[in-house]
């Protein structure tokens, strides 16, 4: 069952890490130090009209992100097309005024105008968003390696958690939501990376070194042909050795970069995860007070040890005054609870969201020739073709879907029952059924 307590963790410790490395992004580390004294920021420098620390635009497309993967659940639709979709409302905030006169209907965050307000947004996301936010891993429309793909990618492992789906199908999906804007393929890379980690903390126990070199295992394997990929794997070892070593943290992090790259950033937001495992507040702290890009480094580090540890972990001074907190809570609440809801099977097994329209179809035909047993069919899910082929024997129906040739998972559970509506012979709420199912079992 999913951990609801790491789902607000990842997404709240994210949003402190950046409030908290917001307030120093641009600042050198003397001057840190200078105006904060000898452990650098150590707690929120409040916006003193508001009391509030102000989330920046890292955490604003996290939550974007988030909502894409919702929509795309909700509406049966392609996960990347949906966070397109998120990723240029979130453009509309940037440019446009509170409230819009056309408000998409299916954006609860265009109905906060907290997120109107302009958080140093990267240009590399704004100007590839304002083009359309066609980029893929395949057709790169820039060469940009930038913090901006990985540090909004934490959703996608939370979304892809206690799921049959095969970890280099959601890593990718991580890969896929950041080449949107970012080509290089160091700008997708860690982003797949960072998915891996945050879904392997979040569904199981998991010790976070072994997340780490699981995450560096798998990008090998979907990525074996990527010119940079050596650099990646390097920088990302390194960072765990420096972890097992007494090197101060300064030092440490001066040899892993600044952060404004995306291998940097999840390098470094490593390292600190890693060197404080069990103690938040330190690893936030480490985390943003350096040269570098440190709300971002701050967020992803958020990410992972609040996916690891908990939301009941992070101390109540980072929960305290954290713009939109609780609009946070609701989403890591929506990621949490409306998949499982839903898709739970007799088995304790779920299918993809991509999956209910095709299995619609065949139970339709099923239905329309009792004495077929067995249909095959093929769509296109999540940018993935897969096969799909329903089988029923006796009470029980079984959705194997295929990706590439291999097994992806299966979906086995009885037929539905005799009380769900059929309005028209054509059509009905197969989420309905599901749900009516998951509840009688």
């Amino acid at each position: 069952m999913r951990n609801i307590d790491k789902f607000r963790g990842c997404l709240i410790g994210g949003a402190a890490g950046d409030a908290l490395g917001y307030a120093v992004e641009f600042k050198r580390e003397d001057e840190i130090f200078s105006e904060y004294g000898k452990d650098g920021i150590t707690e929120y420098d409040l916006i003193l009209d508001d009391d509030v620390a102000e989330i920046s635009d890292d955490t604003q497309m996290t939550l974007f992100t988030a909502e894409g993967m919702l929509r795309a659940f909700i509406q049966n639709t392609n996960v990347i097309d949906a966070v397109r979709k998120a990723y240029q409302n979130w453009y509309r905030t940037q440019t446009e005024t509170f409230p819009l006169s056309d408000c998409a209907p299916d954006s609860c965050l265009l109905q906060i105008p907290e997120l109107f307000s302009r958080r140093a947004p990267g240009m590399t996301c704004m100007d590839a968003i304002k083009s359309g936010a066609k980029g893929s891993v395949d057709n790169p429309i820039n060469d940009s390696k930038g913090c901006g793909g990985v540090m909004r990618a934490a959703p996608v492992g939370l979304y892809y958690s206690d799921t049959p789906v095969r970890y280099e199908w959601s890593d990718m999906i991580g890969a896929k939501a950041a080449a949107l804007t970012h080509g290089h393929d160091l700008g997708y890379i860690p982003a797949a990376a960072l998915a891996h980690i945050v879904r392997a903390v979040t569904e199981s126990d998991i010790p976070l070194k072994d997340a780490v070199n699981d995450s560096v295992r798998t990008v090998r394997k979907i990525f074996p042909k990527a010119a940079h990929l050596s650099e990646f794997t390097g920088l990302m070892q390194k960072a765990v050795r420096l972890a097992e070593t007494e090197t101060d943290d300064f030092s440490a992090i001066h040899q892993l970069g600044e952060g404004w790259v995306a291998e940097e950033t999840l390098a470094i937001s490593v390292y600190c995860a890693l060197k404080y495992e069990n103690d938040f507040d330190k690893a936030l702290r480490a985390a943003v007070n350096h040269n570098g890009d440190s709300d971002s480094t701050g967020a992803v580090c958020g990410n992972i040890l609040g996916a690891y540890l908990g939301y009941h972990a992070i101390p109540q001074k980072y929960k305290e005054c954290l713009e939109l907190h609780d609009q946070i809570m609701d989403t890591a609440d929506q990621l949490c609870n409306e998949f499982v809801d839903v898709l739970y099977s007799k088995h304790g097994n779920v299918t993809l969201p991509g999956i209910i329209q095709v299995f619609t179809i065949m139970y339709l035909e099923q239905l329309r020739n009792p004495n077929t047993n067995k249909i095959k069919g093929s769509a296109v899910i999540d940018g993935y073709p897969v096969q799909i082929t329903y089988t029923k024997t006796g009470e029980q129906y079984q959705v194997r879907v295929a990706c590439e040739g291999k097994d992806a998972f299966e979906f086995t559970n009885t037929l539905f029952p005799e009380d769900v509506n059929e309005e028209d012979g054509d059509t009905f709420d197969v989420a309905c059924a599901i749900r009516n199912i998951a509840k009688k079992t």
